[in-house]
């Protein structure tokens, strides 16, 4: 029975990991470094970003892989997908996830209809390749339209136009709070294509935006600020997540010990 016990442990829990993005100017210095301090705090995977594909794919692989680490996800702005494609193979990511649609498209319905047709493609040319594509959420794809689609937000457009056999969701759970949507509102709405969550926390005390700037940033580390953790990591299970990715935009505190901090709360609940 302890055995069995182990085996269904081993199947319901999910790794933490750490979105890079997190340590940008730590990992610019000295990447191995960054990477072994991150394994020695728990964290078993991380998520890749931008700037770190100035290495090959094989020699970032290494480089995350020497250090005891998995790479199950890389993130990607939306004009630059389509040369990725097979660095993401490469790399040994499962996933392969937008982290930003291009500005230009954020104003309207019709822009997020472009989006949303593009990642219909990218999520073929994904399948294709055996990964999987998803889209990471900020907070201006909750702004509802006030003329075309009135009412409707740019998220809306995006889970009805994109096919949901080839289109997946990573939500950035600050960023949903951050708009004034609570979490677990949007996670069950999105069920099975729920498959990565962003884990970072917000201050209280502030009013929501749709705006990526200086006025939005709020963040402080799980655990310590607003968001109902318990609730959200639960509602996850539910839906069928795979991977948690801790990332803190801004850190009051050394990024290093903001995922520590993150990492001593989260395992506690996981």
């Amino acid at each position: 029975m302890a055995l069995a016990g182990r085996r269904a442990w081993a199947a319901d829990h999910i790794p933490l990991g750490a979105q890079l993005y997190t340590v940008r100017k730590e990992a610019a210095q000295d990447l191995p470094r960054v990477l072994e301090q991150i394994a020695r705090i728990g964290y078993q995977e991380v998520e890749t970003y931008g700037d770190l594909y100035t290495n090959p794919a094989a020699t970032l692989n290494h480089i995350i892989t020497s250090a005891g680490l998995t790479v199950p996800s890389a993130h990607y702005g939306y004009k630059d997908i389509d040369t990725h494609f097979n660095y993401t193979k490469e790399l040994g990511a499962s996933w392969m996830v937008c982290s930003v649609i291009d500005p230009s498209l954020w104003g309207s319905a019709q822009g997020f209809a472009t989006a949303a047709k593009q990642f219909n493609d990218w999520g073929q040319r994904a399948k294709d390749l055996g990964l999987r594509f998803a889209f990471h959420n900020h907070d201006y794809e909750f702004r509802p339209f006030s003329t075309e689609q009135a009412g409707k937000t740019g998220y809306d457009v995006l889970i009805e136009s994109t096919d949901p056999n080839l289109v997946f969701f990573e939500v950035d759970c600050y960023w949903v709070a951050q708009a004034g949507i609570d979490p677990l509102t949007l996670l069950r709405r999105l069920g099975p294509r729920l498959k990565m969550l962003h884990l970072k926390d917000r201050k209280a005390g502030f009013p929501p935006s749709f705006a990526m700037n200086q006025d939005s940033a709020h963040f402080v580390p799980v655990g310590s600020g607003t968001l109902d953790w318990k609730a959200i990591i639960a509602e996850g299970k539910r839906a069928g997540v795979e991977h948690y990715f801790v990332e803190q935009d801004q850190t009051a505190i050394p990024p290093i010990d903001a995922l520590r901090k993150s990492y001593e709360y989260l395992s506690k609940i996981t």
